[in-house]
């Protein structure tokens, strides 16, 4: 009997302590789309990968060339000679490859290092509404399947977070 009443105040203690426990949410995707730092990370990011395909088309067209070439010297090519050419396209070839490769190692690396300065200004910005707030919990809408209640921090969020971003691009 001791056993069942003790349980049933666990049950309920935790209940009620969960029922005391204050939960928020924001729309980080809102947030990232409106920050001007973000916008313009983006767009380094674009620029980047735009002069990284251009250079990777050099690649290819100068390997298409090559080919060409290869195809029309052909006929008239002793064996030593075709085997050094053949070599040649396949190193041509190699290098494209691997040059792909590490341009899209890059990308990620600088996606990464435009990105993490916004992603913690947006984490620092939340922490400061909650505290705020005295919310025990901030969940992001993007990522939940389902919620209701709860306050909707994203306006005020939004507020501090430009305010971080405006400090930062002082700095």
């Amino acid at each position: 009997m001791k056993k069942v009443l003790l349980a049933l105040l666990v049950v309920f203690g935790a209940t009620s302590l969960m029922a005391q426990q204050k939960f928020g949410h924001v729309n980080s995707q809102e947030l990232l789309d409106s920050l001007p730092s973000r916008k313009a990370a983006i767009k380094k990011l674009q620029e980047f990968e735009a002069a990284g395909y251009a250079e990777l088309q050099e690649m290819d067209s100068d390997l298409q060339r090559a080919y060409a070439k290869y195809q029309k010297d052909l006929p008239t090519m002793s064996p030593v000679i075709q085997k050094i050419e053949e070599e040649k396209l396949m190193k041509k070839q190699q290098a494209l490859q691997e040059r792909e490769q590490s341009l899209q190692i890059e990308l990620q690396a600088y996606n990464q290092e435009l990105n993490a300065p916004i992603l913690d200004r947006v984490q620092r910005a939340v922490k400061i509404v909650a505290e705020r707030k005295k919310l025990a919990y901030v969940l992001d809408e993007t990522t939940t399947l389902y919620f209701a209640g709860g306050t909707d921090l994203t306006a005020e969020v939004m507020v501090e977070l430009m305010r971080l971003d405006k400090e930062e691009a002082k700095m």
